[in-house]
């Protein structure tokens, strides 16, 4: 089978050997319902207590505070639409280069009577001062801003914009999906700089498909999305999916032993292709802030990123476009728009996000099947224009 290098992380991982063995005694001997009271729905619930400890160790929060949810998608929404119930309709302000799964239940509201207000960026992705401090004064009850973007990676200072929104007394949420496992994460320290709240992905660090997490301060009133048995504190109601909760658990666990030599290794593995990207006359979005340790976010100018991608996949590597595209309609990504880039430049961006096992030789091949690729294209456009 075909199998091209891995280089799209930020969209998932591979399941790691240790999480696989930590799962599999739960689809199989311990299959049993954690709401049930005999032994074998003891051990389920034992099971998904102790792999709450390890995502609340894993982020400096107390086992209480962790919400398990189907992943960041739901989570997300639990924050935004469950907030949204306990609260008079208002203003919500997201950030102008928030994930789709923050922006759709935050104009979703507008049904509700909500408004909603876009916080502009700057060049590099990082939320502008001056609109931040407008988006405040016109007082929104629930403010939401990611830590790290999916795409540029370039991350935020939450704790510099939560103390800030805390006159508001806005509930302050933040998704850190990307963050994890690649950059420390505290929510203790978060939540006394006025973070509410924190969304957290197992497939993003090593885990399975299938489990996420709201981490979230107690003193948020929330409404449940899912109605029924009263699961995770009210918040989740339905039989736990225990195989998964067990391996977001042990990935977390994982993840956090092994952050300092990771987070190196990949920032080297980074820079090098960046010094390769930029000797090709690569534009890398975001490269002047502080950004995720695996995440390069380019474009070449007059290539399709769609285009890209697909030649780069049958040459052997596999990464992302930057293009949320159809067929019929193809759209240039929201964040570098948000960012002010050029929508025909936005158009070519091509997303490269390195994890764990990508080596030294997959960078050096990877940028010598992007220089052929690109010299393909560029003599196909050549020989087109010729005969246009």
């Amino acid at each position: 089978m075909f199998a091209p290098a891995y280089l799209d992380h930020n969209a998932t991982t591979p399941l790691l050997p240790a999480v696989r063995a930590a799962m599999l005694p739960y689809f199989d001997a311990h299959y049993g319902n954690a709401s049930s009271r005999h032994e074998y729905g003891r051990a389920a619930r034992r099971a998904i207590d102790e792999a709450r400890q390890r995502v609340a160790q894993a982020v400096g929060a107390h086992p209480t505070e962790v919400i398990f949810t189907s992943g960041g998608s739901e989570a997300n929404n639990l924050f935004i639409k469950g907030a949204a119930a306990h609260l008079p309709p208002g203003l919500i302000a997201i950030s102008a280069v928030e994930h789709p799964c923050v922006r759709e239940p935050a104009k979703a509201l507008r049904r509700s009577g909500w408004r909603v207000r876009e916080i502009a960026v700057d060049a590099a992705g990082r939320l502008a001062s001056a609109d931040f401090a407008a988006a405040l004064a016109e007082r929104p009850a629930l403010i939401s801003a990611m830590l790290a973007n999916n795409e540029t990676g370039a991350l935020q200072n939450i704790p510099a914009l939560a103390a800030q929104a805390a006159y508001s007394r806005a509930w302050f949420h933040s998704d850190a999906v990307q963050a994890l496992g690649k950059l420390p994460v505290d929510f203790r320290s978060l939540n006394a700089a006025g973070v509410h709240a924190l969304t957290l992905s197992a497939h993003k660090l090593g885990g399975p498909k299938g489990a996420g997490a709201l981490v979230v301060d107690k003193r948020v009133d929330l409404a449940p999305l899912i109605d029924g048995g009263g699961h995770e504190r009210g918040l989740r109601s339905g039989t736990e999916n225990v195989p998964a909760i067990v391996g977001f658990g042990v990935a977390c666990e994982l993840a956090t032993a092994a952050l300092a030599e990771n987070s190196a290794r990949l920032r080297q593995l980074r820079d090098e292709l960046e010094r390769g990207l930029a000797a090709q006359g690569a534009t890398i979005f975001a490269a002047g802030v502080e950004r995720l340790p695996n995440t390069v976010f380019f474009a070449l100018p007059g290539l399709d990123g769609e285009t890209l991608v697909g030649r780069l996949d049958r040459a052997g590597y596999a990464v992302a476009s930057g293009a949320a595209c159809s067929a019929a309609n193809p759209e240039p990504s929201h964040v570098l728009l948000a960012m002010g880039v050029a929508p025909e430049l936005a158009r070519g961006a091509v997303r490269v996000s390195l994890g764990r096992q990508n080596t030294a030789e997959e960078v050096a091949g990877f940028l010598r099947a992007l220089s052929v690729t690109v010299a393909d294209l560029q003599s196909l456009a050549s020989l087109t224009m010729v005969a246009g």
